[in-house]
Formats: structure tokens, C-alpha cells, sequence
């Protein structure tokens, strides 16, 4: 009989047999598999049969269901498939389906893929007071060990050239603000660096009153996106764990905590 598995860091702690029509997942407590996490929307997802196979269905969750680090809509399991729900691991094993390719569906839109990504804002050039501001913000971010060169919302402005960078899987880091005050609830991390502040140069701007001018700056690198702190006085926090050695690697899913803020790190595809 075919069944799914709740993990969290490769550990077991839920299993359950696909013996019923629809399995659903979420933090709500009528949820058949419940995860009790803030990045998990109160009903994400859902597991059910369709002809000779199980599909999973992410029911339009707020930060996305992933299969192979690609956000899904809905998709044909095959067995040892694993999805990511906020930290957590949905694993579906079925012996049945051993060696059958898995098939992505969905209406108006490429297989399994929920949405694109929203296009970078119109340029503006800089007079020069912003772009010493600007500049002396890269210069804060890269001490902490972040990329060369800046290129934030509304600014065309470089303090060197950047080599073209390459990321696994096509993909683009993303930011949902899910606590905290901020201009935006979401961000696309297109740039090489974005820094998270209350300086009005900030990729992510911080509108709590007493919120530091430069926080902490997420890069972009050849294997994937880092997060550092601006200095010794301001913590980041990754999944309720401080950031030590001044960066951190980010997963999709990771929950992140800085200058009173909460935010959730995942992909789209690019």
C-alpha cells in the first residue's frame, strides 16, 4: 500500500497509509498530516488518487510546495518522491510505482511551475550623495562576506563589475515577510546582493522605528544564496538558530529572523 512520511532532518514523525480518498496537509488541526510551523499555510497541500496514481496538489499555500527545488501546482508522485513543506519532508513511497517517471500537470501554465516570478522595476540613475550612500551599504554587507557589487530596487549602480552567476535547477531566491514591518511583503533576489535595512538604498526595507540602517545582507553565489550579518551587533537568526561564522547558506523553507522581522526563504523558477 502506498503511504507518505512526515520528516523533519531525516526523521520519521508521522506516517501515514494512503487507505483514504484525499490526505491533507497543513497546520490547521483538522489536517490529516498537520505541521505545526509558520511557514506552513493553515491548508498547503493535499495527497489523492487520479487514475492508477497519486497526485499532489499544492492548494495555493502561501509559500509553495516543492518537488527537486522547483514550486509545484500539481504533480504525479512516483515513489521515494520528496517534497518540501516549509522545513519539513513529505516523502511518498508506493512499491507499485518503482521505476514509473513522474508526470507535472496543470492548466494555462508550464508543468509544475505556479507562477513566474514578477519583473525588477524601472532603472533611475543616482545623484551622487544616494550612490556614496549606496556604495558605503555594499561596502557594510561585503565585510560580513557578501558579493562585490549591489544592485537593489530602483538602483543601477555598481562598485565593480560581477561576473554572470550561475544557480542550479534555473532557479531564483525569493523572501516572504511573514512578521514584521516591511515596503514589501514579498521579494525576487535577482540581484547579486541585497541588504536589509532602514537606509532608504535597501533591497529590503526595514519601517520599524529603531531598526538599524544595515542589518544584513543576502548574496548570491555560484551554489546558491548566503545570509551575513552587518556586524556583531545585529543577529540573524535561521531557523531559530544564530548565525555563526559570519554567513549561512539558505534552504527553501528556512525561516529567517533579523531586525524584527520573520521571513521565509524558498525558490521560483527563473
Amino acid at each position: 500500500m502506498a503511504k507518505l512520511l512526515l520528516k523533519f532532518e531525516d526523521r520519521v514523525i508521522q506516517e501515514v497509509d494512503l487507505s483514504v480518498d484525499t490526505i491533507t496537509i497543513g497546520r490547521e488541526p483538522d489536517s490529516v498530516v498537520r505541521i505545526d510551523n509558520p511557514a506552513v499555510s493553515g491548508h498547503h497541500a493535499k495527497v489523492y488518487p487520479e487514475g492508477d496514481h497519486y497526485v499532489l496538489e499544492d492548494a495555493e499555500s502561501f509559500n509553495g510546495t516543492y518537488v527537486d527545488n522547483v514550486r509545484i501546482s500539481k504533480v504525479v508522485l512516483k515513489d521515494k518522491d520528496a517534497a518540501l513543506i516549509g522545513k519539513h519532508t513529505l516523502e511518498f513511497r508506493d512499491q507499485a510505482r518503482q521505476g514509473v517517471p513522474r508526470g507535472s500537470v496543470g492548466a494555462g501554465q508550464a508543468p509544475g511551475v505556479k507562477a513566474k516570478p514578477p519583473q525588477l522595476d524601472r532603472t533611475v540613475f543616482l545623484d551622487t550623495a544616494k550612490a556614496k550612500e549606496m556604495i558605503a551599504l555594499a561596502a557594510a554587507a561585503a565585510s560580513s562576506g557578501g558579493a562585490a557589487a549591489v544592485q537593489q530596487k530602483g538602483i543601477a549602480q555598481s562598485p565593480a563589475p560581477v561576473p554572470a552567476v550561475h544557480v542550479a535547477h534555473q532557479t531564483v531566491g525569493t523572501l516572504t515577510i511573514v512578521e514584521g514591518r516591511t515596503d514589501q511583503k514579498s521579494y525576487v533576489l535577482t540581484s547579486q546582493l541585497t541588504v536589509i535595512g532602514k537606509s532608504k538604498m535597501a533591497g529590503i526595507r526595514l519601517k520599524r522605528w529603531f531598526a538599524p540602517r544595515v542589518a544584513a545582507s543576502i548574496y548570491r553565489a555560484e551554489d546558491g544564496y548566503y545570509i551575513a550579518a552587518s556586524g556583531d551587533n545585529v543577529k540573524v537568526r535561521v531557523n531559530d538558530t544564530v548565525v555563526e561564522g559570519g554567513k549561512k547558506q539558505l534552504e527553501a523553507g528556512d525561516l529567517i529572523e533579523v531586525a524584527g522581522i520573520q521571513a521565509v526563504f524558498s525558490f521560483c523558477e527563473a
